[in-house]
C-alpha cells in the first residue's frame, strides 16, 4: 500500500511538472517576441506592456475561479483542457496582423493557462501530505524554470532562422500533443478516496480556509512584489540590452541566461533557507536582486552579460522558498481555492506591472524605469519581518 501511495505521488508530481515545465515555457516565449513585435508592428513602450499584461492579467483573473471549478469538475480535467486552450492560442498567434490580434490571442492563452498554478500545485501538496511537500513543491517549481531555459533558448534560436511566426506556431503544435498526453496520463492515476470524498465535501462550500490571516497578507505581498519585480524586468531587459548595442536577437536569447539561474536559484535557495532560515536567504536574495538591477543599468553591456546568471538565482531564488507556505497556511480541504487567491494576487501585480513600467519608460525611459523596478524590491524586506513566526526553520547550527 505504502507503495502504491509512493507510486501516484510521484506519477503525480511528474504530471504536474510537465504542466509546469510547458506553462512557464509559453509565458516566457513572449519575452523573446517583445522586441521582435515591437519592431514588426513599431510598437510603444506601454505598448509592449499591456501585451505582457494581457497574458498575465488573463492568467491571475483565471486562478480563482479554476481553483472553483476544480473542486467541483476535478482538478485534472481542468489542467489538461486549460493546457490544451493555451497551446491553441500559440498556434493561432502565427497569424496575427497586429497590436489587436496579438491582445485577444494572448488573452485567450492566458485564461488558459490560468489553470496551471493552483491545480497542479494542489495535486502536488495533496500528493504528498505526509511526505516531503516542500521538496516535491521545489521540484515542479525547478521544472517550470527548465521550461523557461529551454523555451526561451529554443524560440530565440527558431525566431532567429524561421521567424516569430513560424516559431510560435511550432511551439503551439507541440504544446497541444502535450496537452494530450497529460490529459491521458492523468487519467491513468486513479483518484484517491480522500480526494473524492474532498471535493464531494467541498462542493458549495465557502470560505477560504486561511489559518493565519496576517501571515498569509504578508506573503500575499512578498509574492506579489516578487513577482511583479520579475515581469517588469523581464519585460523590459532587452531593450536594456539594445540600447547597450545588443542586436534584437541576442537580447532575446540573453532572457535563457535569466531563466538558467532562475532555475538554480529553486534549489540553491531551497538549501541556503535550510542552514540560514527562510527569512534570512529571503532578505539576501531580495537585496541581491536589487544590487543586481542596478548594475544591469550602468555596467557597460559585456559585464551585464555576466551577470545574467547570477541575477537569475536570486530573481527567483525566493518564491522557491516561500511557495510551500502557502498550503502550510491554509486547512487541507481548501487548498485549491487558496492557492487559486494566492496566485491571483502574485500574478495579477506581474500582469499590471509590465503596463504600469511601460508607462514609467516612455516618460523617463528604460534605464530610469529598471532602477524603480530594483528599489521596490527593497519593500519586501520589511514584509518578511511579519512572516518570521509562522515561516521560519531555526538555523542549524
Amino acid at each position: 500500500m505504502i507503495l502504491r501511495v509512493t507510486t501516484r505521488a510521484r506519477a503525480t508530481l511528474a504530471i504536474a511538472a510537465l504542466a509546469h515545465f510547458l506553462h512557464d515555457g509559453f509565458a516566457d516565449i513572449i519575452y523573446v517576441f517583445l522586441p521582435l513585435w515591437a519592431t514588426e508592428f513599431n510598437l510603444s513602450l506601454v505598448q509592449v506592456g499591456i501585451i505582457r499584461t494581457s497574458y498575465s492579467g488573463a492568467m491571475a483573473l483565471f486562478q480563482t475561479p479554476a481553483g472553483f471549478l476544480a473542486e467541483r469538475w476535478g482538478e485534472r480535467r481542468l489542467l489538461a483542457a486549460g493546457t490544451a486552450i493555451t497551446a491553441a492560442g500559440f498556434i493561432a498567434l502565427g497569424w496575427s496582423g497586429g497590436f489587436l490580434g496579438l491582445l485577444v490571442l494572448l488573452i485567450l492563452s492566458g485564461g488558459g493557462s490560468g489553470v496551471q498554478h493552483p491545480l497542479a500545485s494542489s495535486l502536488v501538496s495533496k500528493a504528498f501530505e505526509t511526505g516531503a511537500r516542500r521538496a516535491a513543491l521545489g521540484t515542479y517549481n525547478f521544472s517550470g524554470d527548465l521550461g523557461k531555459i529551454t523555451a526561451a533558448a529554443a524560440i530565440a534560436a527558431a525566431a532567429a532562422g524561421l521567424g516569430w511566426r513560424t516559431s510560435s506556431t511550432v511551439a503551439g503544435v507541440l504544446g497541444l500533443a502535450l496537452a494530450v498526453a497529460i490529459a491521458v496520463a492523468l487519467r491513468g492515476i486513479p483518484e484517491s478516496a480522500e480526494d473524492r470524498a474532498e471535493r464531494t465535501a467541498v462542493a458549495g462550500s465557502s470560505g477560504w480556509g486561511i489559518r493565519d490571516v496576517r501571515s498569509f497578507q504578508a506573503l500575499a505581498a512578498v509574492g506579489m512584489i516578487d513577482n511583479a519585480t520579475r515581469t517588469g524586468l523581464l519585460t523590459f531587459l532587452p531593450f536594456m540590452l539594445i540600447e547597450k548595442g545588443v542586436s534584437p536577437a541576442a537580447a532575446g536569447g540573453s532572457l535563457a541566461l535569466v531563466f538558467a539561474g532562475g532555475a538554480v536559484g529553486k534549489f540553491v535557495c531551497g538549501f541556503l533557507a535550510e542552514r540560514f532560515g527562510i527569512i534570512r536567504t529571503v532578505v539576501v536574495t531580495e537585496a541581491a536582486t536589487t544590487l543586481g538591477i542596478l548594475t544591469v543599468v550602468v555596467a557597460p553591456d559585456a559585464v551585464v552579460l555576466a551577470i545574467l546568471f547570477p541575477l537569475g538565482i536570486a530573481l527567483n531564488g525566493t518564491s522557491s522558498v516561500l511557495y510551500a507556505t502557502v498550503a502550510e497556511l491554509v486547512a487541507p480541504d481548501r487548498r485549491s481555492r487558496a492557492y487559486g487567491l494566492y496566485y491571483t494576487l502574485a500574478i495579477g501585480a506581474s500582469a499590471l506591472a509590465p503596463t504600469i513600467y511601460g508607462l514609467v519608460g516612455d516618460q523617463v525611459g528604460v534605464p530610469m524605469t529598471l532602477t524603480i523596478v530594483g528599489a521596490v524590491v527593497l519593500i519586501t524586506i520589511p514584509l518578511c519581518l511579519v512572516l518570521r513566526s509562522a515561516v521560519e526553520v531555526p538555523a542549524r547550527a
